[in-house]
Formats: structure tokens, C-alpha cells, sequence
């Protein structure tokens, strides 16, 4: 497994894989990796001759300074996972190698996909996932790149990018991974404690409720139910919102195809998210 911290070295052996034709698969990523990521990388690995997995805490996507300076930071544990799974290539660079002065991100309207959810409660945090994917793609130049689901609003912003910027990548969303009692593997997950870890399971049995009552309910109906479950739990809600799946405009008489329930709630000070698909 390569490990590198400099541009130039990452694209200096890239650029001699290309030359043999290998196709690049990508997952970005914060660190602090879990099976979730190991998911990504498994499917990268299977899709394609050569994996390349980037550990960088980007600061431009957080508006939340103490959220930034305790986000969890495991970089000898997660090159030991990346090297059990077979990666190719870690890319772990300090933020002014990334952000040198010669890099501009164009100009790009999110529209209504950055106004909604996370766009509404965490201004300016996807122009900051904008810059840094835009950035890594730039230097990486894969073939395919792959995301979580968990991060349902993240994915369908970087395929707006990407469609916007004519990329020649291909975006894979992979399905959420979640453990045997069905929390979703989060990194902040690491920052639960046990009694936390054990509250935070009202998140998904809150999604799970909504399932079952969208089989008979409006999409409106199904919210205020889920919401009303969800408020017997030790938990704080940021927001619950059932929305269509491609432009993330919330639901209310009718349903569409894959409509999708999002759930954003505070364990004590950890903001968790989460997300599942109603209708199928």
C-alpha cells in the first residue's frame, strides 16, 4: 500500500498506473474509518484495478469551529484498516497542500438541494463539500468514485456538481452500513458513550416507525407520527423530513417512487444523521 502526503507524489504514481491502463477508484474520506467506509473500498476494490482512499478533514465544510477541533482523528488505525482491505493508496495531505493558492473552485448554484436540511441548518457546509470534492477529483482524476448513503443529501450534491462540472467520473452511492442493533456506522460514533450509544438507537427505530406508517399514511401524516415517536426518546431533533429522492423537495399529500425519510438529532453535544428510503 502507498501512502502519500504530496500532490506531486500521488499524481507522479498515478500517472504511471494510467499509462498501464488501470482504472482509479476513489472514496474520499475524514478518516476515522469504520466497516461503513470498508464497504466503499470493498466495492472500489471490485470495480476497479486500482483504489485510492484520501483521509482529509476538510475545514471549509464545517460551520461549527468546536465541531471541526473534536471531530475524531485515527490516522495510524485507519492506514492499519486500509491495508487489511487490500487499498491501493492512501492520500493524506495537510490542508495547505490541498488548498494552495492557485486552486479556484468555479462558480456553481447548488439551487434548491443546497437550501433544504443541511443546507438550511449548516449554511455554507456543501459549497465546502463542493470545494474539497471538486479538489480531490481534480487531483485523483478517477474513473469512479464512491459514497455512502448515510450522507443521502451529500450524494445527490456531489452528483449535481459533478453533472454541472461535466466530470468524466462516475458517482456509486453504496448502501448504509449498519451494525447488528441498527444504528448507522458513523465516525462520530467514537465520540458516543455507552449509555449515549445506547440512546442514539432512537434514530433509527424512529425511520424504521416511519416505514411501517407510510405503508398507510400521507407523507404528512407519516412525519408527524414519526415525530411524535421520536420525542419519547432522550434525544434532541434538528429535523425529520420526508423528501423526493432526486430533488429533495419535501413530501406532504403524495408520495413519489424512493421517497426518503432524513432524521438529524443531537445525542448530548454529537449531531447524528441518518436517513432511509419509505417507498420502493
Amino acid at each position: 500500500m502507498h501512502i502519500f502526503d504530496k500532490i506531486s507524489d500521488l499524481q507522479a504514481f498515478l500517472s504511471s498506473q494510467k499509462q498501464l491502463n488501470q482504472t482509479v477508484g476513489f472514496v474520499p474520506t475524514m478518516g476515522a474509518l469504520h466497516d461503513g467506509h470498508g464497504s466503499l473500498v470493498r466495492r472500489a476494490k471490485a470495480e476497479n484495478n486500482l483504489v485510492v482512499v484520501s483521509i482529509f478533514v476538510n475545514p471549509t465544510q464545517f460551520n461549527n469551529a468546536s465541531d471541526l477541533k473534536h471531530y475524531p482523528r485515527s490516522i495510524e488505525a485507519d492506514t492499519i484498516l486500509l491495508e487489511k482491505l487490500n487499498c491501493d493508496v492512501v492520500f493524506i495531505p495537510e490542508v495547505d497542500e490541498i488548498y494552495d493558492p492557485s486552486f479556484h473552485l468555479p462558480p456553481i448554484d447548488l439551487g434548491q438541494i443546497d437550501k433544504v436540511m443541511e443546507g438550511e441548518h449548516r449554511p455554507g457546509h456543501f459549497q465546502g463539500v463542493v470545494q474539497v470534492v471538486y479538489r480531490l477529483f481534480q487531483l485523483v482524476a478517477p474513473h469512479k468514485a464512491y459514497f455512502g448513503l448515510k450522507d443521502f443529501q451529500q450524494v445527490a450534491v456531489i452528483r449535481f456538481m459533478t453533472n454541472f462540472f461535466q466530470l468524466p467520473v462516475e458517482i456509486i452511492a453504496v448502501p448504509t452500513l449498519r451494525h447488528a442493533d441498527g444504528l448507522a456506522m458513523s465516525s462520530r460514533n467514537l465520540r458516543l458513550s455507552p449509555a449515549q450509544r445506547t440512546d442514539a438507537l432512537a434514530i433509527s427505530k424512529t425511520l424504521l416507525h416511519a416505514k411501517e406508517t407510510a405503508a398507510t399514511h400521507s407523507p404528512t401524516q407519516t412525519k408527524e407520527e414519526a415525530i411524535s415517536f421520536f420525542e419519547k426518546f432522550p434525544l434532541t431533533l434538528e429535523y425529520f423530513e420526508i423528501v423526493d429522492p432526486i430533488t429533495l423537495e419535501s413530501l406532504h399529500d403524495r408520495w413519489v417512487p424512493n421517497a426518503v425519510a432524513c432524521i438529524v438529532a443531537y445525542c448530548g453535544e454529537i449531531r447524528l444523521i441518518d436517513n432511509m428510503e419509505l417507498k420502493n
